[in-house]
């Protein structure tokens, strides 16, 4: 009986996913000790990721090589793969030429390194010319290098294209394939594609060469489950990546993760993607923002870049439909670095949102929408760039279940931030750095009563730590990092509020004679 056959036959309670009963499954080995949670989700809880001990992961990787579940392949053993037919899943850790990979029955194919790695390069390249390219690479313009440079790359695209073309042609029944490597993979994805149409996972992240547009033949791969195309990394998110209008015939898809920035003459029709849980960097330049609402199932929605509502009724604002309908939406971000977003629009998206449990917005927004419009079950908040002009803490510290909050680079531009009495009941972490303008910071006396980690870090107008802190008799951890000397010695040992953190467990200081946001 397959993993997933026995996922789909626990499934049963009403909302409950596969992947809800996955992690049902995950918890249960955690609390057999055969797994070790690392980290969790702050706002939900759900664990995040989990390690083996190595003794367990000797034995499963022993049971795995037993069962021929799992081949492991490298160059000091890649020979072999060319007399095993039926090898199922396949993980590269170190470079072999791929064309060794015989089994037509391949399923899965995990790399974790470059298709290509510099050294097998110059083996392509006759030594005359490599010499020649090593040597001559420092020089001005010089007409001969740079043909001798556009002839190196000729060679090497060609040879890139051939492995994907291979990958593509001769592993037919490919379910799995992660490839996520700042490593040079070729300046263009074949139309093969298209061909491994079985594919339930791929992923093509972090790549280092430069892709102009994506194949339409993508469409194809109609049973795509997860989609990853983050093709460029952070680091390059201002080039742009044309994406076909293709991904609606992938009416199977649950996690999609769009390029950080597509051409401008990208435009998705995303309204049959009903099964969709994840969608990450949507936007309304090159999406549709009415087709959010076919999208029932949806969990988690990171918008990276403009979001207007089109038609959108600016006198009976509450005449204006929703925009998002699924009722499992428990995490919402935006990010737009480049302009504004209406507040009433942000207004009509997160009333929309009433269950979600975590928020994260980096966007210019001058006001905080009043707290109605806010879901009560938020648990983390982060707020970054968003220009704030009024005190955000009065609307924030009525979150009946807010345990984690971070304000960040600008998110407040005022003077003064007051904690009132019984406010931030559940507040367990709260972080506030690189706030210019903040001077003075008051909490009263019964504010935060559960507050455990407070961190204060490039808040250089700051005064001095709030006397209200004192009474905080949960505060376990207090950092203080890139502060002025004279904010630093006051908390200090010997300084004149010392007696006020004293019973502070742990204060620790960094950076705080280099005061640079």
């Amino acid at each position: 009986m397959g993993c997933r056959s026995i996922v789909l036959s626990k499934q049963g309670d009403e909302g409950q996913i596969e992947e809800d009963v996955a992690e049902g499954y995950l918890m249960e080995l955690a609390e057999r000790c055969m797994i070790q949670v690392r980290e969790r989700d702050i706002a939900t809880l759900k664990m995040r990721s989990f390690q083996m001990h190595d003794l367990m992961r000797d034995v499963c990787l022993s049971k795995a090589k037993e069962e021929n579940f799992l081949y492991i392949a490298d160059q000091s053993n890649a020979c072999q793969l060319s007399t095993i037919e039926r090898v199922h899943r396949v993980s590269v850790h170190k470079y072999f030429p791929i064309q060794g990979i015989k089994s037509s029955h391949l399923r899965s194919l995990l790399f974790f390194d470059e298709f290509f790695p510099c050294k097998e390069q110059e083996k392509v390249l006759p030594l005359t010319v490599t010499n020649y390219v090593n040597n001559h690479s420092n020089e001005d313009f010089n007409l001969r290098f740079c043909f001798v440079v556009a002839f190196v790359n000729c060679v090497l695209i060609t040879k890139f294209r051939g492995v994907w073309k291979y990958m593509f042609n001769n592993f037919n029944f490919l379910r799995v394939l992660d490839y996520e490597r700042r490593g040079d993979a070729g300046w263009k994805l074949p139309n093969d594609i298209g061909k491994p149409i079985h594919l339930r996972f791929l992923r093509l992240r972090n790549l280092n060469f430069r892709i102009s547009k994506l194949p339409s033949s993508l469409g194809n791969l109609s049973c795509l489950q997860t989609l990853d195309l983050r093709i460029i990394s952070k680091r390059r998110s201002w080039e742009s990546i044309h994406v076909p209008n293709v991904l609606w015939r992938m009416q199977q898809l649950r996690h999609l993760y769009l390029p950080y920035r597509c051409s401008p003459e990208t435009k998705l029709k995303l309204g049959t993607l009903g099964n969709l849980q994840t969608l990450v960097n949507f936007n309304t330049k090159n999406c549709y923002v009415k087709h959010l609402i076919n999208m029932t199932n949806l969990r988690e929605l990171e918008i990276r870049g403009p979001f207007n509502i089109e038609d959108f009724n600016t006198e009976e604002l509450d005449k204006n439909p929703p925009i998002i309908q699924s009722k499992y939406l428990h995490s919402l971000s935006i990010f737009y670095y480049e302009g504004r977003i209406d507040p009433r629009h942000l207004v009509r998206l997160l009333s929309s949102c009433q269950n979600i449990s975590k928020l994260n917005l980096n966007v210019e927004i001058r006001r905080l929408p009043e707290y109605d419009y806010s879901s009560s079950n938020l648990a983390y908040v982060h707020l970054r760039g968003c220009k704030l002009e009024e005190d955000p803490i009065p609307t924030l510290e009525k979150l009946p279940n807010l345990r984690a909050l971070k304000l960040h680079v600008r998110a407040f531009i005022g003077k003064e931030m007051f904690c009132a009495t019984e406010g931030f009941p559940k507040l367990e972490s709260l972080s506030l750095a690189c706030l210019e303008n903040l001077e003075d910071w008051k909490v009263d006396e019964r504010a935060m009563p559960s507050l455990r980690q407070l961190e204060i870090q490039k808040c250089r107008q700051l005064k001095k730590l709030p006397d209200g802190l004192s009474f905080i008799a949960t505060l376990q951890e207090l950092k203080i990092g890139s502060m002025p000397k004279t904010f630093e010695d006051k908390v200090k040992e010997g300084g004149e509020d010392f007696c006020k953190f004293q019973h502070v467990p742990s204060i620790t200081f960094h950076h705080c004679r280099h005061c640079k946001c």
